[in-house]
Formats: C-alpha cells, structure tokens, sequence
C-alpha cells in the first residue's frame, strides 16, 4: 500500500461499508479490524487512521444504517396517498431487497439486518450502538402508527381499531423478520406473516365499504444508503411471488 492510500477520500467510506456486510454476517464479536483490512487489500492501521478503534466504527456503521432504514420505512408508513395493503407490498419488497443482497440463489435462510445482529450483540456494544438499535424501535413504531392511524381517520379501516394494538403486531413482526428466516431458512414464511397478519386486520376492522385496493404513490420509494430502490421490475416480482402465497 502507497502511503497516500490512507488518505483516499473514498476510503472512509469504503470501511464503513465493508464492515456493515461483515458485521451482518458475522455479528459483533466476529469481525476485527483485520478482516476488514484484508477484504479491502489495506492494513489494520489504515482501519485505525480512520476510526480509531472497533467501537467507533460500528457505533458509526450502526448509526448510518439505522438512519437509512428508518429513512424507507417513513417513506413507506407515513405516505397518506396509499392503503394499508400497498404499505404491507411495499414493507415486503424492502426486506426482500434486503434478504437477497446476503441470500444469492436458493433461500439459504442468512443473516441479512444489521438491526437484528446488533440487537443479538447488545452485550458487547458500546452505549452508543445500543441506544442506536433502540432508536430504531422507537421510531419505526411512531412511523408505523402514523401508518395505521391515517387507515382509520380515511375510513379504510373502522374507528373501532384498536390502534396500539395493530402497531404493536406489525413493530414485532418488522423486528423479528431477521429471526424469522433464519429460522425458516426461507423468506417465504416472512411473507406469510406478513399477510396473515393484514389478513386478519382486514377481517376484523376493515371497511368493507372502502375501497381497499392499493393505490399507486405519488412517486417511486427512493434508494437510501446501504439499499438499492425498488424497482418497477422488483415490485413486479413480488406480484408474482404474492400469486404463489395462500
């Protein structure tokens, strides 16, 4: 390595991201400074030029990616132009743009949230990682809630929604996804879930003088960092995915 590499304006930028892919696959205890280092043909002190120590770069890792992800998911809950059912398509296909980017090929059933491994490693985290994934939380609830509330104030679903609730079942499906097809090895289950519970909403709560089809949104849902967007073609497979689910 040439001395100047160290001072590559990309190369910052460049370890973040490595060690997000890393620490999602190997969680916090199995990544260091030198595995890092090899991925990207540098040494350990180019690691520790930029960031010092473990710590802070994944106090740094974590904080962007839970900004990011809470990004998508305002995006999706607090968009008041569409229904209940195209925010369950489009909470899907994100986790889905997610899993495939760690589960090339057949369902292999892999790590694939940052949020999840974090939460798993809370012990060994430093304060500000914790407070972190805890934002996370806190946050996708009141985006959530902002979600189910304008179903019921547009009469798609009744007044008689018990509205905590409805958020509390989506927050703890959304926080479980990881778990979930780890478990099932399979992203189908996570589908499963996910429209069971819609299910369920729909028939116990749903207007059925409502029109509940999903209506398209104003614009597609951006890209944020650490995810591509969902594309035309994207959603289009997760349609076709939808026909094979019960």
């Amino acid at each position: 390595m040439k001395s100047t590499d160290i001072k590559q304006p990309d190369m910052r930028q460049r370890i973040k991201s490595l060690a997000a892919t890393l620490l999602i696959k190997h969680g916090y205890r199995g990544v260091s400074f030198g595995d890092i280092a090899d991925g990207l043909s540098t040494t350990r002190a180019n690691i520790h030029y930029h960031f010092g120590n473990k710590n802070s770069l994944v106090e740094e890792v974590t904080d962007e990616y839970v900004t990011a992800t809470l990004a998508r998911f305002r995006s999706i809950w607090k968009n008041t132009d569409t229904s209940i059912g195209f925010k369950l398509d489009a909470t899907i296909a994100f986790n889905r743009q997610r899993y495939d980017e760690f589960n090339v090929g057949d369902d292999d059933g892999l790590s694939w949230s940052l949020v999840a491994r974090m939460r798993a490693d809370s012990d060994a985290l430093s304060p500000r990682s914790v407070a972190s994934v805890q934002r996370f939380a806190s946050e996708l609830t009141n985006a959530i809630r902002v979600g189910i509330s304008n179903a019921v104030d547009q009469g798609e679903l009744s007044s008689g929604t018990p509205i905590e609730d409805v958020v509390a079942l989506l927050v703890n499906i959304i926080n479980s996804a990881g778990l979930v097809t780890q478990d099932a090895a399979r992203f189908d289950q996570l589908e499963l879930i996910y429209r069971a519970f819609l299910r369920t909403v729909v028939a116990a709560y749903g207007n059925q003088d409502v029109q509940t089809a999903p209506k398209l949104a104003k614009r597609p849902f951006a890209a944020v960092p650490g995810g591509a967007a969902t594309d035309a073609r994207g959603m289009a497979a997760s349609r076709r995915q939808r026909k094979q689910v019960p």
